[in-house]
């Protein structure tokens, strides 16, 4: 294939075409939405990092990084945060259809 012949993921979409991601990518994307999620709340509560982290038993330096995107914490760090937050931590089966019973109904 020559460079004549690429095509972006973004053009290939756009086209119909079935575009496979890497792995890596599909991780990235999530831990930079969870971070946002995170920066979001924190912010809807008036919070600095630090109260957060306090009362989630990390540290500030901690959800700096997560809310950048750069850590994926486990998911007990997860409910302590959501709790710190006042909020709770779901978490959809990724093995479930979603187009199973009761979906849409």
């Amino acid at each position: 294939m020559n460079h004549s012949t690429w095509r972006t993921r973004r053009a290939r979409q756009l086209a119909g075409e079935t575009v496979e991601y890497d792995q890596e990518y599909v991780d990235a994307r999530l831990a930079g939405d969870l971070g946002q999620a995170v920066y979001d709340r924190r912010i809807e509560l008036g919070l600095s990092r630090t109260g957060p982290a306090e009362r989630a038993g990390m540290t500030q330096p901690q959800v700096s990084r997560m809310e950048g995107g750069d850590t994926v914490p486990t998911l007990p760090l997860l409910r302590r945060l959501a709790k710190a937050l006042d909020g709770t931590l779901c978490v959809l089966n990724p093995f479930r259809s979603v187009a199973g019973p009761g979906v849409g109904t």
